[in-house]
């Protein structure tokens, strides 16, 4: 029989971590350091001191990839179509052209500037282009915005991210920038892209049937059956080459605004996987940080450069680009712009450069890692007080509106 001690030890010591994670949610509050930045950093501190082995790219794209179900179904779910409907310009416009935008520049820099050959300057800056949705939706609710800055930038962080891990997919399988291979490249994308779409509507539909049938149970089976009907339309949509992502953030809007019974067991179901999941992936993403490359200033150097130029410079034109004629204010796009948080998505296709047949897929990651660690470090502990400017903004600019005119001077 086998010894069951070392299983139990493991148990007890994961159970531990979660509950100090969850405890120390309020110090993160309190500080303004994001919770996400402590797992990541804590988890990578522990696993150098206890010399565990990283996690391999496979182990931690599964973990990561159910963890992303989660949180983007649960997001999509507090969105809802309506809310969506009323900003979907914006939210496709910067999911889409945004992310593609920021890419773009990103890699004009990483070429001419740090010296990167054109493939791998492209294959970096598509990594770090798109915002988290566990970053943004977490860091959100706890600061929330009026208007309609939260829907555009919630919205566009669950978009963008299939935009991204399509792009991302489709740039690896061309294997190089040849004209053969971007054709390649851009025929994987739009094909993910409109599966994935259909997928979702279709998906969100189905779903919504079967949610709504009395055979399927009370308050304590729909949950579950929801959770598995999102896994599941995450598969077929994935095992059709269609992003599966999209296709799990089109389900969650669909349900959105929609009645069933068992609505609220059913959300806080979903906002509680949520929440788990977004500790188990940067839990796991810290298992795959090697603090030694991290530390070399061949790899910081150029991470902290090139996110500064992402998040100063790339997107913000290219948010200012897409919310021309939006109607937004300039203090409304310029915290869009600021509030393109990077995190996990952005080191979950950094794992994928470790696969490249190429002695720099390390350095490669870790330039990654540098620019979401920053990103999260540096946007998101100022988060707080650039929403309380908004706030103060806005006031004034609705004052300004309710203000009568001075009648004129009379003769």
């Amino acid at each position: 029989m086998p010894n069951p001690v070392p299983f139990a030890v493991v148990v007890a010591v994961l159970a531990l971590a979660v509950l100090g994670i969850l405890a120390g949610g309020r110090l993160s509050q309190r500080s303004g350091v994001p919770l996400p930045l402590v797992v990541l950093g804590a988890t990578a501190l522990s696993a150098r001191a206890a010399r565990l082995a990283p996690l391999s790219e496979i182990a931690v794209s599964r973990i990561v990839t159910v963890a992303l179900i989660a949180v983007l179904f649960s997001g999509g779910m507090h969105l809802g179509r309506r809310r969506v409907t009323r900003s979907a310009r914006e939210v496709l416009t910067l999911g889409g052209a945004g992310t593609l935008g920021t890419a773009a520049l990103g890699a004009l820099f990483a070429h001419f500037a740090l010296g990167f050959a054109w493939y791998s300057a492209l294959l970096v800056a598509t990594a770090v282009a798109p915002t988290d949705p566990t970053i943004v939706f977490s860091l959100l609710g706890q600061n929330p915005v009026a208007g309609r800055v939260a829907t555009v930038l919630e919205g566009e962080s669950g978009a963008n991210d299939p935009v991204g891990i399509s792009l991302m997919t489709a740039l690896l399988g061309a294997g190089a920038i040849t004209v053969s291979g971007l054709a390649h490249a851009g025929g994987t994308f739009i094909l993910q892209i409109c599966v994935g779409a259909v997928a979702g509507v279709a998906g969100g539909q189905a779903l919504l049937w079967l949610i709504r049938r009395p055979s399927l149970g009370g308050a304590g089976q729909q949950p579950i059956a929801s959770a598995a009907a999102a896994v599941a339309i995450y598969g077929v949509a994935a095992a059709a080459d269609g992003s599966g992502f999209l296709a799990v953030f089109i389900a969650g809007i669909s349900l959105g605004d929609e009645a069933f019974p068992h609505k609220v067991q059913v959300e806080r179901f979903h906002s509680s996987l949520a929440s788990l999941g977004e500790i188990a992936a940067f839990i796991s993403l810290g298992l795959t940080l090697d603090l030694r490359v991290l530390a070399q200033m061949s790899t910081w150097a150029p991470g902290l450069a090139l996110g500064a130029v992402i998040a100063f410079v790339a997107r913000p034109l290219a948010t200012l680009g897409c919310l021309a004629g939006s109607g937004m204010s300039n203090p409304e796009k310029a915290f869009v712009a600021f509030a393109g948080l990077k995190g996990a998505v952005p080191i979950l296709l950094g794992t994928y450069l470790l696969g490249l047949n190429s002695s720099q897929g390390p350095r490669l990651y870790g330039i990654v890692v540098v620019v979401a660690v920053a990103s999260v470090a540096v946007q998101g502990s100022l988060l707080r007080p650039a929403s309380a400017r908004l706030a103060k903004a806005e006031l004034k600019r609705s004052k300004r509106r309710s203000t009568p005119a001075e009648p004129p001077p009379g003769p």
